[in-house]
């Protein structure tokens, strides 16, 4: 049976890093994060006894960087199901992969969903998540709705995302400033790896479950000051963590640096702007839905920056007849 998912990027505004199960990709805290309207990923599965071998194609190309990490998800799938059979797989994204949007949340929740499918299991949106969790762990935050919550389970049922609050809750938008359309450096999951190496780690976990509570709380109360504030400095507490890794990992370009600094600038013109930034080069900026296009102008006048996606609150993955192949 085929069956074709899609599903969105997430950006975190509380971030998690490090796991404390590398099988399981239970991560070390909890974290918040909004899917983005603008980033899509859109895959077709298709099983069959008529395959040979799993096929994996992203973006119209054969893939091979990352066709054991999907096989393997496969796998899992299959296991549930208690079939053999091989699979065609088909993903496009609609931006760039690999240069720290998060393709792999998006991927993961999209293939998650579509295999599921396809093979006929009927799982709830809690074992989508933690089935999503496993073959990328920012993936799970995608299976819902809106503004999600990954809880800091200590199991793998107990770790999954729910849904804080649905996309139409309120007008915060993310506009995406593309520095570089190239691949990271270091992938996200091979730099998590040094994560507990930073003198600075401990510390940061120490206080998680606290900023998590202030995050929701400016959430419900709508409060946008202190909730940019917030995610600004959970962004750079994050960064600081790889800095200080062994070995170090510096994601950021001088694109990067630029817009983070003309952030500070522009809240100084009045314009309530702040940034966040994930394993990458590229940069959001998040604002309400007034300051977008005043934004938008800001950011199309900076000589580094080759795209701009605006994104606003998205649903979580789903199905859709629109097939791939």
């Amino acid at each position: 049976m085929k069956s074709t998912a899609v599903a969105q990027a997430n950006i975190a505004f509380i971030k998690y890093w490090g796991k404390k199960d590398e099988t399981l990709r239970l991560p070390e805290n909890g974290s918040i994060s909004m899917n983005l309207s603008g980033l899509t990923t859109t895959t077709t599965v298709e099983f069959s006894p008529s395959y040979q071998e799993d096929s994996i194609e992203i973006n119209g190309i054969k893939e091979s960087g990352e066709r054991n990490r999907v096989m393997l998800h496969l796998e899992r799938v299959r296991t549930m199901a208690h079939i053999s059979e091989k699979a065609r797989v088909a993903t496009k994204n609609n931006f760039p992969t690999g240069t720290g949007l998060s393709s792999s949340s998006s991927g993961f929740a999209a293939l998650t969903v579509a295999a599921a499918k396809a093979v006929g299991l009927n799982l709830s949106e809690k074992e989508l998540s933690v089935l999503a969790r496993q073959g990328s762990g920012s993936a799970c935050r995608s299976i819902p709705n809106g503004i999600t919550e990954w809880l800091d389970g200590e199991t793998s049922d107990t770790s999954f995302a729910v849904s804080l609050h649905p996309p139409e809750y309120w007008d915060i938008c993310d506009v995406v400033a593309v520095v570089s359309e190239g691949p990271k450096d270091v992938a996200t999951t091979e730099g998590m790896k040094s994560a507990q190496k930073s003198l600075f780690f401990e510390a940061r976990r120490s206080h998680m479950k606290e900023k998590i509570m202030l995050c929701k709380k400016f959430l419900a109360e709508k409060k946008f000051q202190a909730f940019g504030e917030l995610i600004e400095a959970e962004a750079l507490e994050l960064h600081a963590i790889m800095l200080t890794s062994t070995p170090s990992l510096i994601y950021w370009t001088p694109g990067t640096l630029r817009i983070m600094k003309l952030c500070k600038v522009w809240r100084n013109e009045g314009i309530p702007v702040y940034f966040t930034i994930n394993t990458g080069q590229d940069i959001h900026l998040i604002c309400e839905k007034s300051t977008v296009e005043v934004l938008k102008n800001k950011i199309g006048e900076i000589e580094e920056v080759k795209n701009i996606i605006v994104n606003r609150s998205a649903p979580g993955a789903h199905l859709t007849d629109e097939h791939l192949f």
